[in-house]
Formats: C-alpha cells, structure tokens, sequence
C-alpha cells in the first residue's frame, strides 16, 4: 500500500506549563504568527496554537515541567537539541538581523549547496530553522 501524503498539518512542540503568555509574546509579538483558537475538546490541556507557512503550530504542555526548568537551559552544543521544524522564508538575511536585534539565540547550520540557512531558539529551548533556496 502506498499512502498519499498531502502536506504537513502541523508541528507540535513543547513550552512548559504556566508558559503561554510567555509563549504569545514571543511568537505572536515578536514574530508575528497568528494565533488560532485550540478546540474545546483540547484547551484543558494547555497549550497555545498558531498559523505558519500554511500549516499549524502547536505549542504543547510539557506537564512535568516549569517555566523555571528552562530558564537556564543550554543550546548550541553539538549534537544537542537536534529535533527541529524547519521553514522556507524569502528574506533570511533580514530576519536573521531583526531576530539579532530582539537578542534571539541563533545558530549557525551546516551549509548546504543551494540554499541558505540558520535556526534560533525560543525562550523555551525549542529551535527552529529558517532557510532560503537561492
């Protein structure tokens, strides 16, 4: 049997209980997503859901941990925190400069030939890359 895939419809990951409102001011405020209402049968789990590059994020309740438990976290190690939602966007060298800016952690990836590429983190240790086919 062979399944027909048709698209991603979402990428889930993690924010520690307590952390939406954190979670809001970082990917709604600063880069600006779109926050879509969770439905009924979800919202008693936590969580917080947007709208990207025409699918869903999801922000998931870690519930054993706090926000106090990623306050210190440790990112840019190699080999560390390789699981990651990558996005094609058209204008990496100008959001790589705004995310600098706003102190958001970057990191800088392998290069690859034929595209451009790097990841940040959000205030939770979750990290994200963006790249640029050129």
């Amino acid at each position: 049997m062979k399944i027909n895939f048709k698209r991603i419809d979402h990428v889930q990951i993690v924010i520690p209980k307590g952390a939406e409102k954190k979670a809001r001011e970082f990917y709604s405020g600063l880069l600006g997503l779109e926050e879509i209402e969770k439905p009924d049968s979800l919202k008693s789990t936590g969580g917080v859901w947007f709208k990207i590059a025409g699918a869903e994020l999801h922000l998931g309740i870690n519930p054993s941990q706090t926000l106090s438990d990623v306050m210190g976290f440790r990112i840019g190690i190699e080999g560390f925190n390789k699981e990651h939602p990558a996005f094609e966007i058209g204008n990496l060298d100008e959001v790589k400069e705004f995310l600098k800016q706003n102190s958001v952690w970057l990191k800088e990836e392998t290069p690859i030939p034929g595209r451009k590429r790097f990841s940040f983190f959000d205030p939770f240790g979750n990290r994200i890359e963006l790249l640029e086919y050129h």
